[in-house]
C-alpha cells in the first residue's frame, strides 16, 4: 500500500511537469504568432524597407547684438508663418545712439554748406586777383611804352634824362605790381583748394554719419526677431527680461515644410538606391496612413568601418544611412497634423520598374 501511494505521487508530479510543458510551448508559439503578426508584410524583390524616425530641420532664432530681452510674443508649440515678428530685444541704448548720429549728421551738413560758402568767398577773391592782375599787366604795357618813346624822346634831344628816369622808375614799379598781383592769384587759388579740401571733408562726414545711421537703425530693425520660415516653436530657451549675449538663443523652430526620415540600409541595399527614388513612409502612430517620399540623401560614409582590411562579409555588415523627403507642398496641406520624432518604417525602391504592394499604396488623411 504504500509503495502504490508513492508510485501515485510520483506520477502526479510527471503530470504536473508535462502540463508546465505544454503550457511554455503554448505562450511561446502565441509569442511567436504574435511578433509575427506585428511584421511588416513581406516585400517583393527590389523593394527595400528600415525603420527610422521622423525628422525636421530645426532653426536657432539668435539675437544678432548682445541685450535684455524685452518681449516674447509666442508660445512653446505655437504655429509661426514666414516673416511673423517672435521676439523684441530692448533697444534704447540704440535709440539714443540712432539720435546721436543723426544729430552728427545734421551739424556735418552745416560744415558742408558752410564750407561750400567759403569755395564761393575763395572763388571771388580769385577772380579780384587776377582782375588785378590784368590791370597791373595792362599799366606795365603802358608803362614799358612810355619808357621807348622817353628813351627816343632823349636820344632826339627832345626830352630831358629826368623824364626818362622817371618812366624807367615807373615801368620797375609797374613791373613788381604784377609780380604782386600774381601771387595774390596763387594765394587766392591756395586758398581756394583749402576749401575745395573742407568740403569733401564735411560731404565726408556726411556718409560716415549716414552710414552710422543706416548701421544703427540696422541693428534695430534686427531687435525685432522674425520668424525666417513656416513652422512651429519647439522650446523657448530664454525669457522676457533676461540677458543675452551676441548670437544668444532665444527659442528653437522646427521647420515643418522640411520633414524627413533618417534610415539606415546595409550595403547591398544601400549601393542601389538612387538619388531622387521613389519611398514610403509609416508611421506607428498612423498605421493606416502611408506617405509618399522621395532619397534625397545616400550617405557615403558608412557607419560602421572595420578597423582592420574590410573582407566581403565585413562589407556586408556596414550600415548607410538614407534620408526619405516629403513632399514641402503635402506637408503644407497636412502643416497642423506634422509631427517629429514618431518612430516609424521607411521603404525605398531599389528598382525603380517595381510596384508598390497594396499595402504601401498612398494613403492619405483626408
Amino acid at each position: 500500500m504504500f509503495m502504490a501511494k508513492a508510485s501515485r505521487a510520483e506520477w502526479s508530479r510527471t503530470q504536473i511537469g508535462i502540463l508546465v510543458s505544454i503550457i511554455a510551448l503554448a505562450i511561446v508559439g502565441a509569442g511567436f504568432y504574435a511578433w509575427k503578426a506585428l511584421q511588416p508584410q513581406g516585400l517583393p524583390a527590389g523593394i527595400a524597407g528600415s525603420n527610422g524616425r521622423i525628422e525636421a530641420t530645426e532653426i536657432d532664432i539668435a539675437a544678432k547684438q548682445p541685450g535684455r530681452i524685452a518681449e516674447i510674443k509666442v508660445r512653446e508649440g505655437e504655429f509661426v508663418k514666414a516673416g511673423q515678428e517672435l521676439v523684441r530685444m530692448d533697444t534704447a541704448v540704440l535709440e539714443a545712439q540712432l539720435r546721436e548720429a543723426k544729430a552728427l549728421l545734421e551739424q556735418a551738413r552745416v560744415n558742408v554748406r558752410a564750407a561750400r560758402s567759403q569755395v564761393a568767398q575763395r572763388e571771388s577773391e580769385k577772380a579780384t586777383a587776377e582782375a588785378v592782375v590784368s590791370q597791373r599787366e595792362a599799366e606795365l604795357n603802358a608803362a614799358q611804352h612810355r619808357l621807348a618813346r622817353a628813351q627816343e624822346l632823349v636820344k632826339q634831344g627832345w626830352a630831358t634824362q629826368q623824364r626818362y628816369d622817371d618812366d624807367l622808375a615807373a615801368f620797375e614799379s609797374a613791373k613788381a605790381a604784377v609780380s604782386a598781383a600774381k601771387a595774390q592769384v596763387t594765394s587766392a587759388e591756395a586758398a581756394l583748394n583749402t576749401a575745395r579740401a573742407q568740403v569733401l571733408q564735411a560731404e565726408t562726414q556726411v556718409d560716415a554719419a549716414s552710414a552710422t545711421i543706416e548701421r544703427i537703425q540696422a541693428d534695430i530693425d534686427d531687435s525685432v526677431l522674425r520668424s525666417p520660415r513656416d513652422g512651429r516653436v519647439q522650446f523657448l530657451v530664454a525669457r522676457a527680461g533676461e540677458v543675452v549675449q551676441a548670437g544668444g538663443r532665444v527659442l528653437n523652430l522646427v521647420d515643418l515644410t522640411d520633414v524627413y526620415m533618417t534610415f539606415f540600409l546595409p550595403t547591398e541595399q544601400a549601393g542601389r538606391v538612387a538619388l531622387g527614388a521613389e519611398a514610403r513612409i509609416i508611421v506607428d502612430a498612423a498605421p493606416h496612413y502611408v506617405i509618399p517620399a522621395r532619397i534625397s540623401f545616400v550617405s557615403d560614409v558608412a557607419q560602421f568601418t572595420p578597423k582592420e582590411v574590410e573582407t566581403k562579409e565585413e562589407r556586408q555588415k556596414l550600415m548607410f544611412r538614407l534620408r526619405a523627403h516629403i513632399d514641402p507642398e503635402l506637408l503644407r496641406k497636412h502643416l497642423e497634423q506634422v509631427k517629429t520624432g514618431l518612430p516609424g518604417m521607411a521603404y525605398v525602391k531599389l528598382d525603380q520598374r517595381v510596384e508598390w504592394p497594396p499595402h504601401l499604396q498612398v494613403r492619405l488623411p483626408q
